[in-house]
C-alpha cells in the first residue's frame, strides 16, 4: 500500500464528526488520475510550441528531464502551469521554446508517456499558475462496510462548507521538515545568498505553507464565516478585501462567493486584525515570531506574500460506492490539493 504520509494527523479535519471511512489509495496509479484545466490554448503562432501530454507513473521533473534530452533543448526553455504526482495518471499541457511540431511528434511513447498531443504554437511559455484548475478521478478501495450514509453525510458538508485549503506535503518533502531549513534560511543571510534564489524560495514557501496550515487548524470550525478584520477572498478572481460588515458579507459567503483567508506572510502580504487577527499573531507568537518579524524577514528574502483562501470549493462532484470502493470525480482550482479531500476521507494512516 502507498505511504499516507501526506495525512498529517496533527490537522484537524473539517468532518471530525463523520467516522473514518478507512480505505487504501493509489493501489494502482489508475486509482489518481488527473486532468489539468487549461486557461487558455494556443492561437497558433510564437515561438512556444504546446504539447499535451497523458502520463503514468512518471513525475512531471522526470518528464521535463526525458523531454530535455530527446529534443536536445535546455530544461529553462520548456514550461509547465503546474506539478503533477508520480505515482498517477495525468494530463497536462507543455510549453516547448524553439522545437518543431514535426520533432514533437516523432516522440516516442511508452508505458509511462501513454500519449503525446502537439496542440500548436503560441507567443508565450507556460508558467506556474496558468492553468484553470484540475479535474480528478480518485479511487478509494476496501472502505469500511455500510458507510454509504456516512459518505453522502461527508460529501454534504464538504459541498455546503467547503475543502480545508491546507497545503500538501509535497512542499515538506519526505522528511517532513522542509519548513525547518526556511525557518534557518529566514535568519541567516550568508547561508541563504549560498543557494539559488530556486532553491531558497522552495525552503521559504515551505515555511509559509507551515505557518498558513497552522492557522487554517486554528480557524477549521469557522471555515465558512468572516469576522470583523478578516481578508475575503473573491472566489471568482481572486481579488482580497478587508471585511469591515461581517453581517453584511456573511451571506456572500454562505454562497461560497467570498471566502476567509490566511496569510502566506512575506514583504506586502496584509495581516488581519480583530478575532482572525488574534489567531494569526498567536501562532506566529507559537513559532518564535510576530507578525512583524515575518513580514521584515519576508522584505530581507525578496518575496512579498500573498492571502490564501481558508477553503476551496468542490466542484461538479460525483462519487458512487459499489461495494467497498468508493469511485469520486471533481475538480478544484489551481494550488488546492485532491489530498485535502482524501484526508476527510480515510483520517487515518495506520
Amino acid at each position: 500500500m502507498p505511504s499516507l504520509s501526506w495525512l498529517d494527523e496533527t490537522l484537524p479535519y473539517l468532518t471530525a464528526a463523520v467516522p473514518a471511512l478507512g480505505g487504501r489509495i493509489r493501489t494502482v496509479p489508475e486509482d489518481f488520475c488527473v486532468e489539468e484545466r487549461p486557461l487558455y490554448l494556443p492561437c497558433g503562432e510564437g515561438e512556444h510550441l504546446y504539447i499535451r501530454v497523458t502520463k503514468r507513473g512518471l513525475s512531471t521533473p522526470d518528464l521535463l528531464l526525458r523531454l530535455s534530452s530527446q529534443l536536445h533543448v535546455k530544461a529553462q526553455s520548456i514550461g509547465v502551469a503546474g506539478l503533477k504526482d508520480a505515482q498517477a495518471v495525468t494530463t497536462q499541457m507543455i510549453s516547448l521554446q524553439g522545437v518543431k511540431a514535426e520533432a514533437a511528434a516523432a516522440l516516442p511513447t511508452d508505458e509511462r508517456l501513454l500519449v503525446l498531443e502537439v496542440l500548436g504554437r503560441h507567443r508565450n511559455r507556460l508558467r506556474k499558475g496558468h492553468h484553470a484548475g484540475n479535474h480528478f478521478r480518485l479511487v478509494i478501495r476496501d472502505i469500511r462496510e455500510g458507510a454509504k450514509e456516512q459518505v453522502s453525510q461527508l460529501f454534504d458538508q464538504l459541498l455546503r462548507r467547503g475543502v480545508p485549503n491546507y497545503f500538501g506535503s509535497q512542499r515538506q518533502g519526505r522528511s517532513g521538515t522542509n519548513f525547518q531549513v526556511g525557518v534557518e534560511l529566514l535568519k541567516d543571510a550568508a547561508r541563504r545568498n549560498k543557494m539559488s534564489r530556486a532553491k531558497r524560495m522552495w525552503f521559504m514557501n515551505a515555511y509559509q505553507s507551515h505557518v498558513f496550515n497552522l492557522i487554517l487548524a486554528k480557524r477549521i470550525e469557522s471555515i465558512d464565516r468572516v469576522f470583523l478584520g478578516d481578508w475575503a477572498m473573491k472566489t471568482d478572481n481572486g481579488a482580497c478585501f478587508p471585511v469591515e460588515q461581517p453581517e453584511v458579507e456573511q451571506g456572500r459567503a454562505d454562497r461560497f462567493e467570498i471566502s476567509p483567508t490566511g496569510p502566506l506572510f512575506g514583504s506586502r502580504a496584509p495581516w488581519a486584525t480583530g478575532v482572525p487577527g488574534d489567531i494569526e499573531q498567536a501562532v506566529a507568537a507559537d513559532l518564535g515570531n510576530t507578525p512583524e518579524s515575518l513580514s521584515k524577514a519576508g522584505a530581507e528574502c525578496g518575496f512579498r506574500g500573498e492571502r490564501r483562501a481558508l477553503r476551496v470549493r468542490l466542484n461538479e462532484l460525483t462519487w458512487s460506492l459499489e461495494d467497498s470502493v468508493l469511485t469520486m470525480a471533481f475538480w478544484l482550482p489551481p494550488g488546492s490539493y485532491a489530498t485535502s479531500v482524501l484526508r476527510e476521507v480515510v483520517k487515518t494512516s495506520r
